[in-house]
């Protein structure tokens, strides 16, 4: 299931900037087809969302459920549209001076004790808080760059509440504003994404300033082509089988429900084994390849164990 919500504000969607804007997409089929083409299988949903980023100049605010592919749609999009990709991975605790900016102080202090005592203290502090003594961290580096930038916003919902607040300058004005230097404007609009897990509700004003984008875990058919266009020399029947268990799994009361990418690891692993059919003894030997928790391989397990039919089933069902 895909969900595609709009927070628009009232205000105009591009302010009166210099900011220079230049569209990277010509239009929904285009990225559906660039995405494609970087092996990331996205229907319309996906790919009119990143199409009405690039043209509003918003940000993209993705939530699902983990391994859906959030972090590979920003990776891929900057792969199709030969951007370069800057990455800030959220975490506890994390603050401006690794998000956005901060003083170089050892240079600093080399500036102050390579000086002579002619100068007033003014003038010296002047010197140090400038532009040459600036490092510039992800979300300063994003909209400052001269190339083609995707910003990548990881895990925003692992990030305080109060951190929240760095964002929102940069997702609205696309400027910065430093106590000693003032206001610095950026000198682009790059394409933004924000992934959330859902550990914890963001907040309103941060979602006002994004289109949003739903990833849930895909259906039988799309998983299936995503594991055929992922996992080279596997035999279609296999693929077909794999997608079904896992959509078996998935309906089970479990911690942790598969992943994508653990899906694909699964399907590797059988690839590797020279598995052509899959069998209950098969899915019990392997399914720690697919659940990592203890409660949930057992659970597993004893599904295959009480129901050892239930896999030919499941394969019978792909035959017909």
């Amino acid at each position: 299931m895909l969900l595609v919500v709009f927070f628009l504000e009232d205000e105009a969607l591009l302010k009166d900037t210099l900011i220079q804007v230049d569209y990277r997409f010509e239009d929904v089929n285009g990225v559906r087809s660039g995405l494609n083409d970087v092996s990331y299988l996205a229907d319309d949903g996906i790919a009119g969302i990143v199409y009405l980023a690039d043209r509003l100049a918003k940000p993209v605010l993705i939530e699902g459920p983990a391994g859906t592919g959030k972090t590979q749609l920003a990776k891929s999009v900057a792969e199709m549209s030969d951007a370069r990709l800057i990455r800030l991975q959220c975490y506890e605790g994390l603050d401006e001076s690794k998000a956005l900016y901060e003083w170089n102080y050892k240079k600093q202090l080399l500036r102050i004790q390579a000086e002579d005592d002619t100068r007033d203290w003014s003038e010296i502090e002047d010197d140090l808080f400038s532009e040459d003594f600036l490092l510039s961290r992800p979300l300063l580096e994003a909209i400052r760059a001269e190339d083609p930038v995707v910003l990548l916003i990881d895990e925003v919902d692992r990030v305080e509440i109060e951190t929240e607040a760095l964002l929102l300058e940069i997702l609205s004005e696309y400027q910065v504003s430093i106590p000693e230097l003032g206001t610095v404007e950026g000198t682009q609009v790059p394409l933004v994404f924000l992934t959330s897990n859902g550990t914890r509700e963001l907040s309103e004003a941060l979602k006002r300033r994004c289109l949003y984008l739903y990833i849930d875990y895909p259906d039988l058919d799309r998983e299936r082509e995503i594991i055929n266009a992922k996992v080279p020399g596997m035999d279609k029947n296999l693929a077909d089988q794999i997608a079904r268990i896992v959509r078996s799994i998935r309906q089970l009361d479990l911690k942790k429900h598969p992943s994508v990418s653990e899906t694909l690891d699964w399907a590797k692993t059988l690839l590797l084994l020279g598995v052509e059919k899959i069998d209950a003894d098969i899915a019990t030997d392997t399914v720690n390849v697919l659940l990592k928790y203890r409660s949930d391989i057992e659970k597993a397990t004893k599904e295959f164990a009480g129901n050892p039919d239930s896999i030919e089933e499941v394969e019978e069902e792909g035959a017909a």
